[in-house]
């Protein structure tokens, strides 16, 4: 049974920092690409960074240089590191699982976590 289960939301103030977490289960974590996308309320659900099978990441222009993207092979993890935090970035944050390659659409994600709130507010 495949699982992708978030952790690491919660209520942070702008300019403070968030580290989610990621655990994968019942597919080969090794072979497959690793995304986090995010939903605002009222909004599509949008990518925020993918990482490839040999660890190359990629960023949306509006978290460049603030978030960071990394896995452990070795605990079936993928973190999203959130640095710098502004009202916008509020949302359900989402890890996804793709065979191959990254992609910045939603649907071509086979495997999608439940879900991590956050929320960034004064």
């Amino acid at each position: 049974q495949v699982q992708l289960v978030e952790s690491g939301g919660g209520l942070v103030q702008p300019g403070g920092s968030l580290k989610l977490s990621c655990v994968a289960s019942g597919f080969a974590f090794s072979n497959y690409a690793m995304a986090w996308f995010r939903q605002a309320p009222g909004k599509e659900r949008e990518p925020v960074a993918g990482i490839q099978r040999n660890d190359i990441a990629f960023y949306e222009d509006s978290v460049k240089g603030r978030f960071t993207i990394s896995r452990e092979i070795a605990k079936n993890t993928v973190y999203l590191q959130m640095n710098s935090l502004k009202p916008d970035d509020t949302g359900i944050y989402y890890c996804a699982a793709r065979e191959l390659t990254v992609s910045r659409i939603p649907g071509q994600y086979g495997y999608w976590g439940q879900g991590t709130q956050v929320t960034v507010s004064s």
